[in-house]
């Protein structure tokens, strides 16, 4: 995201494409919801506005947006290295629904992994000329091991 201008940051490719800027408030304002108070309260909290996550309002610039994002991740982190050997399979609500914090933790690791391939499609797509966060095209033998396979 730190290669994107702030005009690409914000960019809606098509009239149902969310931009960079709202799956950065989408995923900010899940992680708060998700995180806070994980084993002991609900994970969708009354205050979460998760439609408001999908609009740009006025106060929404890159800097609120993204210090959001530093926020989220950090009440998330949190609730990840506060769990126990015991709290994993304790029995967690998300909705109302009941899981087990493993299988909370996992549909977590599921969700952010979508919306981070979107903002990592969106960079691709807005800024072709950005660098790889991987090993670009074309460049696969330069990072090969250097032993050589046995024969078979």
């Amino acid at each position: 995201m730190e290669q994107m201008t702030d005009e690409q940051f914000f960019i809606r490719p098509g009239e149902l494409v969310n931009p960079v800027a709202l799956i950065v408030k989408h995923l900010a304002g899940n992680f708060v919801s998700r995180w806070t108070d994980f084993l002991t309260t609900d994970g969708e909290k009354p205050n979460r506005d998760r439609d408001g996550e999908f609009i740009v309002r006025d106060g929404d610039t890159r800097v609120k947006l993204m210090a959001d994002w530093e926020h989220g991740w950090a009440v998330l982190l949190g609730a990840v290295n506060a769990l126990s050997d015991e709290d994993i399979d304790t029995t967690i609500h998300i909705r109302g629904e009941p899981m087990t914090a493993r299988v909370a933790v996992l549909r977590a690791l599921t969700h952010l992994a979508y919306h981070v391939g979107q903002i990592t499609y969106l960079m691709r797509l807005l800024r072709p000329d950005s660098s790889w966060l991987s090993i670009a095209p074309g460049q696969s033998k330069q990072h090969a091991p250097s032993y050589t396979r046995p024969a078979k």
